[in-house]
């Protein structure tokens, strides 16, 4: 679960809660502003009209990119009016920035094949792209199509009555994997074939997809449960056999008739799904399936080819989630070596920072010592070298710990590594290099803020996407030491200057036991010192999952905040440790008890700093969160007499009915924490 800007996955009806976003975000708004007592003016410029318009979603974005094999970056600009989107190529080389297709006619293209029930508003995003950008693949209607780059010209791949999906190109071009009927397939983009490569695929046996709670809890909500060989001559991939997990049954209200959907979900305690891997060769089409010996597992968290093509990393999960093992299989036999092992006495975060080296030495991410570092190992996984130390951790430049990659690039030859980390302070997010050697660490990156970044395959560029709380976003290319060499995307400073948004203060509070919490308030546009204000607290507080950084807020959740501080309210954010992502020493003190007593006697602190201020009003103090900020709105609420008010959207009142992988990482098994369940349930107190 994290921070709702990458992932709402508190709701037991987690597939729902993004898709009803729209409807319950203006709701919350309203109750918020009701408990405050105060309605919009008319002729306020910042509204919940622009908020959710087109204009409002779109001002501050930067567009859709990937780097390419060959070099380029290919873009889609999503301020531009829908219909004027369309792809483009940029080369750092020459500056050069050109328009590859023409988007009406593609559409048009689109829409004749596939004779969709609703109008195509726009080209979009493709699901993926050949190395050379020769093509794009779209997915649409639950078919696959592709997109020639250099004519504009559609060819139909996989247009049946069954769903394709997951369409992914081979590192070489040639091949187009994909997903049908829960069973892989391949087609050749020279003969235009098609090739099916496993069998059995059912409601219950998947081959190359995953099950619901591995694409929830372990892979980013990714339907990716294929992986290419570096040489494209072998693709390894999950099987996963889902007929032991319990289904779970809701409605979708949205349509005028509402429909039922059944989900295969396993609840803490439970079955969950049984995941093997294979390898199949291509040419003929068999799978050699990976033993890995005498070693139980419950999940298998991650695949991964190693350069030559010949072995795969894989790593499994007990199912307490405190033990993680690495091993490293034989393609063509599936035998495999146990190389290392990871144990934590709270919990292990599953990550994607394992990269081998030419001489078969492997860098890995390790919170060991209480903190997220680098470690150098050799190839039977004895430790060589800890690259970074301190009592700060690398962290991912978007979301929580375990999402997404620290590790920007490696230049083995040179012996450096770039990655991002909480270095300069926990609320911000930097790129440093460092050599092999944990020597000459420099932060690369200067502007204060958040800065997410994408390294050029050939790592001579990298690609930043760059804000602040009160600078929108920009999309910069830069040298690997940090030179400008284009500017893609300006920040839209107008959005701030034509609203007259609020500055955020930011500062630290101290806890009970004297823990510095990070905090941030946003105050009222005409801020008088000598009143008493009404304050809404927004919280998450899900584990390494921070709400207080310095990163532009543009979203539809920041921005009604700056419209109740247009209405005299205080708003105010506190992080509690767990939740702080700067140690996983603190991080482990909520297990068995997520969302408990630790976690709200944080908050509580929090709230008697804000109430210790001379301007806040005690009686009105109100508190509101999505998710796991939901769950904290009800430990609050029922727990405290602190706030007036709480919204508590999509929350899980019992840890009994989330699912297994998130629940039991934290909370463990209920068979194995009863009193934990107890306390934690917040049902039991309505």
């Amino acid at each position: 679960m994290q921070n709702n800007s990458i992932r709402t996955t508190c709701n037991q009806f987690s597939k729902l809660s993004m898709k009803y976003e729209k409807f319950f975000l203006p709701q919350i708004a309203v109750a918020i502003l009701v408990f405050a007592s105060l309605a919009l003016a008319q002729d306020e410029r910042l509204s919940l009209e622009w908020i959710f318009s087109e204009e409002g979603k779109t001002a501050t974005s930067l567009p859709d990119h990937a780097w390419l094999d060959n070099g380029l970056l290919m873009l889609y600009d999503k301020r531009l009016p829908k219909l004027e989107r369309t792809l483009e190529s940029f080369d750092p080389d020459n500056g050069r920035r050109r328009t590859l297709v023409n988007a009406e006619k593609v559409i048009e293209a689109f829409t004749a094949q596939l004779e969709p029930e609703e109008p195509i508003e726009e080209l979009g995003w493709p699901a993926s792209f050949d190395p050379m950008g020769r093509w794009a693949v779209y997915e649409m209607s639950d078919d696959i199509v592709l997109l020639d780059l250099r004519s504009s010209e559609i060819t139909a791949v996989a247009v049946t009555d069954a769903e394709e999906k997951s369409a992914r190109f081979s590192p070489d071009g040639r091949w187009l994997a994909f997903i049908r009927d829960n069973d892989l397939y391949l087609w050749d983009v020279n003969d235009k074939t098609e090739k099916r490569l496993t069998t059995g695929g059912s409601d219950t046996l998947l081959n190359g997809t995953v099950s619901w709670v591995y694409w929830e809890e372990l892979l980013g909500r990714v339907d990716q449960g294929y992986f290419w060989s570096p040489d494209s001559a072998s693709i390894a991939y999950l099987q996963t056999d889902d007929s032991g997990v319990g289904v779970m049954h809701y409605v979708d209200f949205e349509p005028n008739l509402p429909k039922l959907i059944k989900q295969r979900h396993p609840k803490p305690g439970e079955a969950n799904p049984r995941v093997r891997a294979g390898v199949i060769d291509l040419d003929d089409a068999t799978t050699t399936w990976v033993d890995l010996g005498s070693y139980p597992y419950e999940y298998l968290a991650r695949i991964k080819w190693l350069p030559d093509s010949q072995r795969l990393a894989i790593q499994t999960l007990d199912r307490p989630q405190t033990t993680l093992d690495l091993f490293i299989a034989d393609a063509a036999t599936g035998a495999a070596e146990h190389v290392m092992r990871e144990t934590n006495e709270g919990w292990v975060n599953v990550h994607d920072d394992l990269y081998f080296l030419e001489n078969d030495n492997f860098v890995w991410l390790s919170e060991r010592d209480g903190h997220a570092h680098l470690y150098q190992f050799d190839a039977q996984g004895d430790l060589l070298d800890q690259i970074t130390k301190g009592e700060w951790a690398l962290r991912p430049s978007g979301g929580a710990a375990g999402m997404d990659r620290s590790v920007a690039y490696i230049d083995d030859e040179r012996q450096h590594v770039w990655f991002t980390s909480l270095e300069k302070a926990s609320t911000e997010r930097h790129l440093y290099r460092i050599n092999f050697d944990g020597s000459e660490m420099e932060r690369v990156t200067s502007a204060e803020g958040v800065h997410r970044i994408w390294f050029r395959p050939d790592g001579e560029y990298y690609l930043d996407a760059s804000s602040a709380l009160d600078r929108p976003p920009s999309l910069s290319v830069h040298r690997p030491n940090g030179e400008l060499q284009a500017t893609l995307t300006a920040s839209a400073d107008d959005i701030p200057q034509r609203f007259d948004l609020r500055s955020w203060e930011m500062m630290m509070v101290t806890a009970r036991d004297g823990f510095s919490m990070p905090a941030m308030m946003l105050k009222p546009r005409f801020f008088d010192a000598e009143k008493k204000y009404p304050a809404v607290v927004y919280v998450y507080g899900g584990p390494s999952a921070p709400t207080v950084i310095n990163a532009w807020g543009g979203s539809a959740r920041s921005m009604y905040h700056q419209l109740l501080a247009d209405q005299d309210v205080v708003v105010f954010y506190v992080d509690n440790r767990s939740a702080a992502g700067i140690s996983k020493t603190d991080a482990n003190t909520i297990v068995r008890q997520l969302y408990g007593p630790v976690e709200l006697n944080d908050l509580l602190d929090g709230i008697e700093w804000l109430k210790s201020q001379p301007y806040i009003d005690h009686d009105r103090v109100g508190i509101w969160g999505w998710s796991g900020g939901g769950a904290m709105t009800l430990q609050a609420m029922t727990l405290s007499e602190e706030f007036a008010a709480g919204v508590a959207v999509a929350p899980v009142s019992d840890w009994h009915y989330y699912d297994t992988i998130y629940t039991e990482r934290y909370m463990k098994r209920p068979q194995d924490n009863e009193e934990g369940y107890e306390t934690t349930s917040h049902a039991k107190r309505a």
